[in-house]
């Protein structure tokens, strides 16, 4: 097993996916944690873009010090503006760890610091540096920013900027996102 595949597994099969309104459990997500465990227990290689049935990525909503604002990026696949985040790489020790460098490289601020739990999960299909379809199984976290960050945009990204979460971009899926991670939160970002 490579990379984070280990931490992937054990985190995933001990995750409780954040309730919906009301405080219902979320089946979505819960059906998506089985799909993810199910592909991690399949694939020794899950972790890794090798993977052509798809693999395990992780991204980062980056919350800048107030936890009113997230930094997205317009990604140049895909033309829509998302949350950071990306492929894992065999060096990368837990999910947690791979979205807090990708935060890193995407957004050039220094001192990020990432939630170690994560708050959302989602599939979607891509065609990835592979030239193929797969499905990326991505795996969502906080991450938090110090006061003053100033992003840097890298090669990565089109463009990159701070957006208030109450006027996100549309085109996206950064709503359901956004609403896991305030639940899981507890609905005030800039106290967690």
């Amino acid at each position: 097993m490579n990379g984070p595949h280990t931490d992937a597994l054990h985190t995933l099969e001990d995750w409780t996916p954040p309730t919906l309104a009301g405080g219902a459990p979320d089946s979505g997500q819960e059906a998506l944690r089985h799909a993810f465990v199910g592909l991690l227990r399949a694939r020794g290689d899950a972790c890794l873009r090798e993977c052509e049935p798809g693999h395990v990525t992780s991204s980062a909503l980056v919350l800048d010090d107030s936890g009113e604002h997230t930094m997205l990026t317009l990604h140049p696949r895909v033309g829509r503006w998302l949350q950071l985040g990306g492929h894992c790489e065999p060096a990368d020790e837990t999910l947690a760890a791979a979205a807090l460098r990708e935060a890193t490289e995407e957004s050039g601020i220094e001192g990020l610091v990432v939630n170690p739990d994560p708050v959302h999960l989602d599939v979607h299909p891509v065609t990835c540096s592979l030239g193929k379809p797969t499905r990326h199984f991505d795996v969502r976290f906080v991450v938090r920013a110090p006061s003053g960050a100033v992003p840097r945009r890298s090669e990565e990204s089109v463009d990159l900027r701070w957006w208030p979460l109450g006027s996100l971009p549309g085109g996206g899926d950064l709503t359901p996102l956004v609403t896991a991670a305030s639940s899981r939160l507890g609905g005030d970002f800039a106290r967690n």
